[in-house]
């Protein structure tokens, strides 16, 4: 064609290069007119038709374009954007459904003789907790974890034991509370501070200060706090 260019006349060149901008011209403007042919029908659809039904290649088809489709947002005349990523939403949960239901299983179950061993440890041995009987498992040569051993543990049930807060308000009369804490003097001096506090009424039992806290200066005041 190059050859046939070259041999041809400037004329025929010329007339040739018109021609061909010609039907590139005409062709974009059928383009165009095509495109405004199509979204006016999409408007006239969008007039009568409240909801379009979609299908689910319809779906699949938009949840794709968004993911791949930088400017889909500014295209789309059916739904709103939110309801195409509500849809890859909807696609995500009921891919990973699918694959918890028919993957693999998880954990294998225990072994019921191993399991029957453990009950009966525990069984026969009140006091001993997961660590113990934890540690005795792998002795025997059974590799288990501990929260696995507490898993299958029997469950004594005795009178419950009471509570800190019932603790307290049974021995309130006999609790104090001892603190040794550091005061600074105005010219820059350190102050010890022993002080006994009792629970019952939260009242002073003893307290001393000192520059220079020592153990026998500490015992005394224990001594003073409890003749």
């Amino acid at each position: 064609m190059m050859r046939n260019l070259r041999a041809a006349s400037p004329t025929a060149v010329f007339s040739a290069l018109c021609a061909f901008l010609a039907a590139s011209l005409s062709s974009r403007v059928a383009l165009q007119i095509e495109i405004l042919a199509l979204r006016h029908q999409l408007s006239v659809l969008e007039r009568s038709v409240k909801r379009p039904r979609l299908s689910a290649l319809d779906r699949w088809l938009w949840v794709w374009l968004s993911r791949h489709w930088s400017d889909w947002q500014s295209r789309i005349r059916m739904v709103k954007p939110a309801t195409v990523i509500a849809w890859q939403y909807r696609r995500f949960r009921l891919f990973w459904t699918w694959k918890c239901r028919h993957g693999q299983p998880g954990r294998p179950a225990l072994a019921l003789e191993l399991r029957k061993l453990i009950r009966r440890m525990s069984r026969e041995n009140p006091l001993w907790g997961a660590p113990k009987i934890h540690g005795e498992l792998l002795k025997l040569g059974f590799e288990i974890s501990e929260s696995t051993v507490s898993k299958y543990l029997v469950r004594l049930h005795g009178a419950p034991s009471q509570s800190w807060r019932t603790f307290l308000e049974n021995h309130v009369q006999s609790l104090v509370s001892v603190d040794f804490f550091t005061v600074p003097t105005i010219r820059f001096r350190i102050l010890y501070v022993f002080l006994v506090l009792a629970h019952e009424r939260r009242r002073i039992l003893h307290f001393a200060v000192t520059q220079h806290p020592t153990t026998e200066w500490t015992t005394q005041q224990l001594r003073e706090a409890f003749p």
